[in-house]
């Protein structure tokens, strides 16, 4: 198998490449925006054996030209679109580029897909674009019900991919996953921004009460699940792909503040998000059908994720540079100044 993955210098899409690499040839495509790292990969582009079954090339997935020459130059035979603009925060300040790469890079790879006649196209969504579970939990079924520019984008890529499996019988399966944590991710995200920020004596900023409620599975879970989807999965389906750790917010930072002996004064409570979705939460059941459950335990898998950033600190020193206090500051300092 020749497998494109686009977005794979981000979070999640680095450590896909780095599982995938082992058994196949592996194709990177990133556009290396502020959340694209090719420190992700380095061990890959390292490594004599794996480099060999490895390609990246720079580059935005709306680019029809270039998405083309590297269908066509690397015998592509699937897709995993990781590839997104994904922080609701920066959404909620600017939409735009969201709308470019959520929905229109996505029809350039599905009009590239069908063009060359791929095998198998896996359109990476996220339990976000259900909204708000006030009960229960969210079925493949289910109506979706954004509440930001962020979830409305990864909807508008979601269904468009949908669509081409009605229309032309394109080989998609979709897959929307709960909240994903592990190394490697970039620090404007809750888990890492919490750890960093705790580790440098920052406080850590809780929106509102803390009490909203989000299912977190580690990202090497959640990479074996669309390896399995990719070999058991059917063409036309949505599967859920979730942690099963339902936890609040507010219980994450003090456990986190805990394992790295810290105060709990540190936490702040900040005014509250616009948009901010109370709770996640995903049936999966469809999936746990096929065969696939989730190996890693939380607290463990949190334990060794808040080792991993004490030990790689010049790695998230440099992301956490003067355009990110920048973004920090734009986020942050209001919400300081009017709490909840």
């Amino acid at each position: 198998m020749t497998i494109l993955i686009t977005g794979g210098a981000g979070f999640i899409g680095s450590h896909f490449a780095r599982r995938m690499v082992r058994r196949h040839h592996v194709v990177v495509l990133d556009k290396l925006t502020y959340a694209g790292n090719l420190e992700n990969l380095k061990d890959i582009r390292e490594d004599r054996e794996l480099s060999g079954r490895f390609r990246f090339y720079k580059g935005d997935i709306c680019n029809q030209e270039l998405v083309d020459h590297i269908m066509s130059a690397e015998n592509i035979d699937t897709i995993v679109n990781f590839a997104a603009e994904t922080h609701v925060d920066r959404s909620i300040l600017s939409a735009s580029t969201f709308i470019d790469t959520d929905m229109k890079g996505v029809f350039v790879l599905l009009e590239a897909s069908r063009r060359y006649k791929i095998k198998k196209f896996i359109q990476i969504s996220t339990d976000e674009v259900y909204g708000t579970a006030h009960h229960g939990a969210f079925k493949e079924t289910d109506p979706l019900n954004p509440s930001n520019p962020y979830s409305a984008s990864k909807a508008g890529g979601d269904r468009l991919a949908f669509a081409y499996w009605k229309t032309y019988k394109l080989p998609i399966i979709i897959t929307r996953a709960s909240n994903n944590y592990g190394p490697y991710q970039h620090p404007e995200k809750f888990i890492p921004l919490f750890i960093t920020n705790a580790i440098e004596d920052l406080k850590l900023p809780l929106y509102g009460d803390g009490k909203q409620e989000r299912d977190w599975i580690h990202v090497e879970d959640h990479c074996a699940a669309i390896d399995f989807i990719i070999e058991n999965g059917q063409d036309g389906e949505v599967y859920n792909i979730g942690g099963g750790n339902e936890k609040y917010n507010i219980d994450t930072a003090l456990f986190i503040l805990s394992v790295l002996e810290k105060d709990k004064s540190m936490i702040e409570n900040v005014k509250d998000r616009e948009g901010h979705d109370r709770r996640y939460a995903l049936d999966c059941t469809k999936l746990k059908t096929l065969g696939w459950l989730p190996q890693i335990n939380f607290e463990e898998g949190l334990r060794d994720t808040i080792k991993w950033y004490e030990m790689n600190v010049s790695w998230w020193k440099q992301i956490k540079n003067d355009e990110f206090k920048k973004y920090y500051q734009t986020q942050y300092n209001h919400r300081f100044a009017c709490k909840n």
